[in-house]
């Protein structure tokens, strides 16, 4: 049952896929209300679906996700997120109770296998029975949720993501074990997943006439999804999964886990969502200023991106990457100013703005990008 590769199972990959329905219906709900009400809304939601990956991709860095109990575990899992997945447009109205329903289900079939693997193991039981409880505390705020409305509602959300995801912080890193490459790659495929979506936004935002505008704007979109994925993929994900697996077992490699992966990969996901709300407005309104709101998601979730970068590397390597941090405060001190400017400037911008960072990076720190990429990726750990 426990398991011994660091592989990524077919399992785990059909398993995600139904994150992406979720990202997409988070991402719908948040352009059909372009209002700041809308965001929070479609964050708090993501940030619930998101817990739910994660608790599955710590599961999986445990146990087999193949074998018989937890194979069969898994695919009622998935049915219950693909039901929470399509509760996302009416999760704060008339499907508020189905979607604790399926987000309960979910949780409860995640602490069910981890209470089968932590069996024989009694430093990963004690962990499994908090997460239970902090998981216990924010499904029952959702019930609890769905007989409000309103602000109380969403505040109630609020306090219900907060205790979930906070309680691993809250009771420590002992206990947990996970197969750092495999924990590492789980996470590049969601990444991948979430700039996925910023492609179908294109898609999507250029269903009606495609003229001259829509072509560029498309065009510009592509660059912008591909200038993120480099800033992850060219050398971040290299060195951040090399510093996992050469942490030391236990306290230190499951605290660079958890906060790397599991807390601040979230940003990167929400950014490239928020991305891809003002990507589908953008391609709509080519030729007008875009609005305040759908103009901050789309600068701001790029800025968001690249903030929680910089926190990553803060993290893992103790230093502070100032370029992107300038980067990601300049596309946010530009917001008020795409009043003033076409929907495809404001693109254009972007482009241009994360363009000029990766080929700074790449010339200034070739040699050690170089050996990154080339000496270091290939070299067994341990040297």
């Amino acid at each position: 049952m426990l398991r011994e590769d660091e592989r990524v199972t077919p399992l785990e990959l059909f398993f995600d896929l139904v994150f992406v329905l979720a990202l997409t219906q988070c991402t719908t709900l948040i352009a059909h209300t372009p209002t700041w009400g809308g965001v929070l809304k479609g964050v708090l939601v993501l940030g619930m679906l998101w817990w739910s990956w994660v608790g599955y991709a710590w599961l999986t860095s445990v146990v087999d996700p193949e074998e018989g109990t937890v194979r069969l575990a898994i695919f009622v899992a998935m049915a219950a997120f693909l039901v929470a997945a399509l509760c996302v447009p009416g999760a704060f109205g008339k499907d508020a109770l189905l979607f604790a329903v399926a987000y309960a289900v979910v949780r409860a079939a995640h602490i069910f296998l981890f209470m089968l693997a932590s069996r024989d193991d009694p430093a990963l039981r004690r962990s499994v029975l908090g997460l239970a409880g902090s998981t216990a505390l924010g499904a029952g705020l959702l019930f609890v949720a769905a007989a409000t409305t309103g602000t109380l509602r969403v505040a109630i959300w609020g306090t219900a993501l907060l205790l979930d995801m906070g309680g691993p912080f809250v009771f420590g890193q002992d206990g947990w074990r996970l197969v750092p490459a495999h924990f590492a790659e789980r996470h590049g495929a969601v990444v991948i997943i979430a700039l996925g979506e910023s492609i179908v936004a294109l898609g999507v935002g250029a269903r009606a006439s495609i003229g001259e505008g829509v072509v560029v704007a498309g065009v510009l979109g592509v660059v912008v999804a591909a200038a993120l994925w480099w800033v992850y993929f060219d050398v971040t994900a290299i060195v951040a999964r090399r510093r996992l697996e050469k942490a030391s077992e236990g306290r230190q490699r499951n605290g660079i886990a958890r906060d790397s992966y599991s807390y601040l990969h979230f940003p990167m996901i929400a950014g490239v969502a928020l991305l891809a709300v003002g990507l589908k407005v953008t391609l709509e309104h080519v030729g007008r200023p875009l609005a305040l709101v759908p103009a901050a998601t789309l600068l701001g979730g790029t800025a968001l991106y690249l903030l929680a970068h910089v926190a990553f590397r803060l993290r893992n390597m103790r230093t502070l990457s100032v370029r992107r941090l300038v980067c990601a405060l300049l596309l946010l001190a530009l917001i008020p100013a795409t009043r003033h400017v076409t929907a495809l400037a404001t693109l254009a911008i972007i482009a241009g703005v994360l363009t000029a960072l990766i080929v700074y990076e790449a010339i200034r720190y070739a040699a050690s990008r170089e050996r990154v990429r080339h000496e270091l990726a290939r070299q067994p750990v341990g040297q």
